[in-house]
């Protein structure tokens, strides 16, 4: 990955507006194309352990750089990241799937299942509610460890989901709202010759996650 997506990004937190943008919208294209090869050259070894992903492109996974403004406070024209969600039908399937998010500073990796509709969630939780020790055998896997500390605690909630016992002794696995595991990346990381490497390993030690989830919603 090369350095100028970075510093694209950076410029672009700074001078976050649509005729800065529009002077610099070479950069903008030479950025995403760097993004967008990237993603085609990591698919082929995802596809190795997760064959589901095999004939999906890089253009189905990337994220728009434009924000939607019409319903928050922030009137920032463009996002300042750059992201892609690589599942078997690209970034409109609710996955599980594999998620790559480049952002000066705040880079990361994730996999999993996140904002599942209501029927979906409740799927995942009954999944995990009646197999709690394999979904704990697979969170605490000590090379996933190396890299996620465990869930994301996003949006968890307080209360025991409803239809489920409050005595069930897992009862904290099921208040996610999300099932998703991440691992951050440094700047450095991100701009090395090794981060094709970084990001399939990482991506790999999260395929059991996903093999779970997916038996789940296929319930």
């Amino acid at each position: 990955m090369k350095k100028l997506v970075l510093d694209f990004l950076t410029q672009l937190a700074e001078n976050n507006n649509r005729e800065w943008f529009q002077q610099n919208k070479k950069h903008y294209d030479e950025a995403k194309a760097e993004v967008e090869s990237f993603v085609n050259s990591i698919i082929p070894g995802l596809a190795k352990f997760d064959d589901s992903v095999k004939f999906v492109e890089a253009k189905d996974c990337m994220f728009r750089i434009f924000r939607d403004v019409r319903f928050g406070k922030d009137k920032s024209p463009y996002k300042t990241n750059m992201g892609a969600w690589i599942t078997r039908a690209g970034r409109k399937s609710p996955g599980p799937g594999y998620y790559l998010h480049l952002q000066p500073g705040e880079s990361f990796l994730a996999a999993g299942v996140y904002m599942p509709e209501p029927d979906q969630l409740k799927k995942i939780r009954n999944e995990i509610y009646y197999n709690a020790g394999e979904f704990k055998a697979i969170l605490s896997e000590k090379n996933l460890k190396k890299y996620c500390p465990g869930l994301s605690e996003m949006d968890k909630g307080k209360m025991a989901p409803r239809d489920f016992p409050k005595d069930f002794p897992e009862i904290e696995l099921l208040k996610h709202k999300h099932y998703i595991v991440s691992h951050p990346v440094q700047d450095e990381m991100v701009a090395s010759d090794h981060f094709h490497e970084i990001v399939l390993m990482a991506f790999k030690t999260m395929y059991p996650l996903n093999v779970f989830l997916k038996r789940g919603l296929e319930e």
